[in-house]
């Protein structure tokens, strides 16, 4: 009898194992493209759910989908997402985060990260409260930081190009700031627009004999094939500044950039309080990271003969090509 009653104790255990793990929760990742800054996004966001006690395989569901950068496939993985019902929708990048927003239709809280302009991409208002059911963070570029490096390397360079998608409305918007930045600092912005990285390989022979190097953005089509534009800019030397670590591993000469991983902690943090009821997404002001860190490839600076002046040197953070 006494075995009896322990297999019934051990089965009623497994039963509200398995019950407390389907009352947990199912959320549905989107990321728009395959790159290093845009998977930290994700192990980052994991992070901080676990760190929130929200963790896969105990009580957390992840359905994750990579639209390999084709607009087409974002709006198929949020209306995936939608019609499973999941509890909550994670946009990484602005065209994925803006499909899961389309998608859940004020019915599923949707979470951004890695999103330039919160509110030119729809998610914010313009006086900084939620559009709707949507909060996240922000990847703002520290633009000034950025011409203020490239200055200080390049003191004799006079015009940057910047290659961009024309559908991305996070390129456009930093685009504008650059512009405006740009003549403090004694520069001008020479812009190269793209539909698709098919477009790359001309408009890169067209944009490089016209500057003195490039600044390249968070964009995500330009960023999946930065490699192409690493070797037409090496050989016209020209250097490449980048915008985050990732882009200077692969080959970039500096970046005054951001952390990916510890952007997408943050986000992970946030989302949890949404699922935990704790707050509605639309009750929590979207956040960004204050703090950017220069990043420098040392086998690239010594590529163009560049020495980093004291102030830059005390600060630079080198990272191991890739």
């Amino acid at each position: 009898m006494k075995r009896i009653i322990t297999v019934i104790a051990a089965i009623a255990l497994i039963a509200v194992s398995a019950l407390a793990f389907a009352e947990g929760y199912t959320i549905g990742i989107g990321q728009f493209a395959v790159h290093g800054s845009l998977d930290n996004c994700r192990t980052g966001f994991i992070e901080g759910l676990a760190e929130a006690g929200i963790v896969e395989g105990e009580n957390l569901t992840i359905e994750y989908q990579n639209a390999q950068a084709d607009m087409g496939i974002t709006q198929q993985i949020a209306a995936q997402f939608a019609a499973s019902n999941v509890d909550l929708m994670v946009g990484i990048a602005t065209p994925m985060a803006q499909a899961c927003y389309n998608a859940a239709n004020g019915a599923i809280p949707t979470i951004f990260t890695a999103v330039t302009d919160p509110i030119a991409a729809g998610f914010v208002n313009a006086d900084g409260t939620a559009a709707g059911e949507v909060t996240g963070t922000s990847d703002a570029l520290p633009i000034e930081a950025q011409l203020a490096t490239i200055r200080a390397m390049l003191p004799d360079a006079k015009s940057i190009g910047i290659l961009y998608t024309t559908s991305e409305v996070n390129s456009v918007s930093a685009i504008a700031i650059y512009k405006e930045l740009a003549p403090k600092y004694g520069f001008e912005i020479v812009e190269s627009g793209v539909s698709t990285t098919a477009d790359i390989p001309l408009a890169l022979d067209a944009l490089l004999p016209k500057v003195d190097c490039m600044s390249n953005l968070t964009d995500n089509t330009v960023v999946s094939a930065l490699a192409l534009v690493l070797d037409k800019a090496n050989a016209a030397g020209k250097p490449v500044f980048g915008s985050e670590i990732e882009q200077v591993k692969l080959g970039c000469i500096a970046a005054e950039g951001l952390d990916y991983i510890a952007l997408g902690k943050q986000t992970g943090l946030m989302a949890a309080k949404v699922l935990k009821g704790e707050a509605k997404a639309s009750e929590i002001p979207y956040e960004i990271i204050t703090e950017p860190g220069l990043y420098v490839n040392n086998a690239v600076l010594a590529q163009f003969g560049i020495t980093l002046g004291d102030d830059l040197a005390a600060r630079a953070i080198a990272v191991d090509a890739e």
